[in-house]
């Protein structure tokens, strides 16, 4: 199997368009040989992360949870809060991973994405 590499521009593309371009092209969709139950996807190289376009106001209103599992353990954080912490790569990564199948090949494919 050839794993080809894509560079993609983040400039001026709205934050959902490119994750569902870039997790398209993670799972190996736009290939004639695809499977569902196989890992052929492609290595997807993103470069100005920085200059990517959020529409309305998502920045203040998007919310982002984690649960520990313990009583009182819920965490919550907006778009904004999430990119101060932790970046614009961080925001786009949770895009993508919930664009791939909930199975033991996301793992595999989300490694293969990398952000500039």
């Amino acid at each position: 199997m050839q794993r080809d590499t894509h560079n993609l521009d983040a400039t001026d593309q709205p934050l959902g368009r490119l994750a569902s371009q870039v997790a398209v092209l993670l799972r190996g969709k736009h290939k004639p040989e695809f499977e569902p139950n196989k890992d052929a996807g492609d290595i997807v190289v993103i470069d100005n992360i920085k200059k990517i376009k959020f529409t309305g106001d998502k920045l203040n209103q998007k919310m982002y949870y984690h649960y520990s599992g313990y009583p009182g353990g819920l965490k919550e954080a907006n778009m904004k809060e999430l990119i101060a912490k932790k970046g614009y790569s961080e925001v786009l990564k949770k895009a993508v991973w919930n664009m791939l199948p909930k199975n033991k090949l996301r793992q595999g494919m989300i490694k293969r994405l990398k952000i500039k």
